[in-house]
């Protein structure tokens, strides 16, 4: 390891204590790298508006970071043990090649307001993927809802045969779902998008550092004024931006879940893609749905990944070491949601139902609440009338379009008012950022 930041004269460093110190910050710090070497560029241009650095030494150092970048990307620079950290190698890098100037790179900042920074450009790119992927979930649904709104399905409760549904409301249910997961991810990111480089580490600095203008490079929306706050949000922004992700796969698994049941031979109501399903090791037989199995337990990290950096919080305020713990917990969450979200939508594009086992499952005593409503609407209170539609012998006749067709309560078969959320999604597309 090179020469660390903050060594003192005369303090010999214990490998194994540095070792323990430093874990795998320097492997996750490759996530973060081109984004602290977007921030160290803003805040090069930053220093050379209040005179810390000259027009030449910040042409230099901005050569110097994008020579990086480009090496980073192609291989020729490795974030490795050689480095504590992401922040360390970059203005090693930069010592290295331009000395002094290099050396004044770090005027004003810390590492805590540089992690800060790399973690909200980090996850405004996240978040926008989320929100796209939500959105182009959405008008699959929406789109499947409208062509195939009127085809029935088995309506269940307690996995026990209920009434009489359809697929327009199976699609719009998922729809209205992930329309409400684009806003979440979308408002998530406005709250995220906020600068908080030249805070340094919570207090502060002595110089007229130009923040509002940095943030702008940066492209943030707003600046983080406090300093004292921008180190006590860190794992609340990252928290919050789980729990966008989160609410996104939480309703994958749900959906995971209805496919998992419905491609059973017990249901036979749909067929996977091919490719969304894997051979036994053992039985010639079986095609196996491990794909979205897999959908389904993906909630479970990044559940894991919320908890985990809650249980770092419980600290007072300023910035304390356990917050490095932080960046596995919150790459792990995104490794793990983002994927499995960005296989959904090709999966609901190409799903194929089986119009006529669905059909096939519809039984009489599904009309049976169809009729306790028709009694009470002709003037018999309702415990009466869901006393005689609990008579067997008056369920025979029902049929399938006509109760949907009278199941007229907005948001139902009858009325789906696809159009309220249609117009949701083409707002939240209409509104939607150019990447």
């Amino acid at each position: 390891m090179s020469d660390l930041l903050w060594q003192k004269p005369g303090v010999t460093v214990d490998a194994q204590i540095q070792d323990f110190l430093a874990g795998d910050d320097v492997l996750l710090d490759r996530e973060f790298f081109l984004h602290d070497i977007a921030a160290s560029k803003a805040h090069a241009q930053g220093l050379e508006r209040i005179g810390i650095l000259s027009e030449d030494e910040r042409a230099a150092l901005l050569r110097e970071l994008d020579a990086l970048a480009e090496d980073f990307r192609g291989g020729a620079f490795v974030l490795d043990a050689r480095f504590e950290d992401g922040h360390s190698a970059i203005e090693a890098r930069l010592t290295e090649r331009l000395g002094d100037a290099g050396r004044r790179i770090h005027t004003g900042r810390s590492r805590n307001d540089q992690i800060l920074v790399a973690t909200r450009l980090w996850l405004k790119e996240k978040l926008a993927r989320v929100e796209a992927l939500d959105a182009e979930v959405a008008g699959i649904a929406l789109a499947r809802a409208e062509a195939e709104g009127e085809v029935p399905l088995p309506g269940y409760t307690h996995l026990q045969r209920a009434v009489v549904s359809s697929l327009g409301m199976w699609w719009a249910g998922w729809a209205e779902a992930f329309i409400d997961d684009a806003q979440r991810a979308r408002d998530t990111l406005a709250w995220v998008d906020a600068n908080p480089l030249g805070t340094a580490a919570g207090y502060g600095v002595n110089l007229p550092l130009p923040r509002e203008d940095v943030g702008q490079t940066l492209g943030f929306s707003r600046l983080q004024v406090s300093p004292l706050y921008a180190q006590l949000s860190r794992g609340k922004f990252e928290m919050a931006a789980i729990e966008a992700l989160g609410s996104a796969v939480l309703d994958l698994r749900r959906l995971a879940w209805d496919l998992s049941l419905f491609t059973t031979a017990e249901f036979g109501f749909v067929s996977l893609p091919a490719q969304y399903t894997t051979g036994s090791s053992i039985m010639p037989n079986k095609r196996n749905p491990d794909v979205i199995e897999l959908m389904r337990a993906s909630y479970a990290s990044v559940a894991a990944a919320r908890g985990e950096i809650e249980q770092l919080l419980s600290l007072p305020s300023g910035y304390h070491r356990d917050l490095q713990l932080s960046k596995g917990a919150l790459f792990h969450a995104f490794g793990k949601g983002l994927p499995a979200l960005a296989l959904l939508p090709d999966l609901l594009r190409n799903l194929e139902w089986n119009r006529a086992r669905m059909q096939g499952a519809i039984e009489a005593s599904m009309y049976a609440t169809d009729l306790a409503i028709d009694l009470a609407r002709n003037g018999i209170p309702f415990r009466e009338a869901y006393r005689q539609a609990a008579d067997p012998q008056r369920w025979a006749g029902g049929d399938p379009a006509a109760s949907l067709a009278a199941r007229v309560s907005p948001g139902a078969a009858g009325d789906p008012r696809l159009d309220v959320l249609r117009a949701r999604l083409s707002e939240l597309d209409r509104t939607r950022p150019a990447a």
